[in-house]
């Protein structure tokens, strides 16, 4: 019986609102704000298309043509032609970049994957982590020099550790 992945509780306020866009822009080809608002009211996120198209505009989101001719709501990536997987491709590699000079060592344990970096690095580490839609993935925690990465369960924990490790390795 497999268990199923906590959901994501986001409190009443315009940052949480904001964020939970940004994620659905990250890991959905949004071609309308009709679209959003669903996806967003499945969430438990009810807003009007007032306050979703300030939103929009506030966070600089374009409506962009990706390379199969479709036209989607993009965000930081300016007007030029985009593709869904080019774009995970470069965030990939973006992280293992900074993910490369920063991290020591990756363990799983449980449902959690502990990342050590050097003095002063995990808060900019674990950041990186956040700013991305990893599945599975539920959040971080930074101290000093140890990131613990929170993960659905044991099996996450177990692949994403493989995964951060890779990263680092590039």
């Amino acid at each position: 019986m497999s268990e199923a992945l906590p959901s994501l509780q986001r409190p009443a306020t315009r940052a949480a609102r904001l964020s939970a866009i940004e994620q659905a822009l990250a890991t959905h080809v949004i071609t309308s704000q009709s679209q959003l608002s669903k996806i967003l009211l499945d969430e438990g996120i009810a807003v009007t298309q007032a306050t979703l198209s300030r939103d929009l505009d506030e966070m600089h989101a374009v409506k962009t043509r990706l390379k199969d001719g479709t036209v989607a709501y993009t965000v930081g990536r300016g007007s030029a032609v985009a593709d869904v997987e080019d774009v995970g491709e470069r965030t990939e590699a973006q992280m293992a970049r900074v993910l490369n000079g920063l991290v020591t060592s990756v363990a799983a344990a449980r449902n959690l994957v502990v990342v050590h970096t050097p003095s002063g690095a995990a808060q900019y580490v674990a950041s990186v982590i956040d700013r991305q839609p990893i599945d599975g993935v539920l959040g971080t925690i930074a101290g000093d020099d140890t990131v613990m990465v929170i993960c659905a369960d044991d099996g996450t924990a177990v692949s994403r550790s493989d995964w951060l490790l890779g990263l680092a390795s590039k």
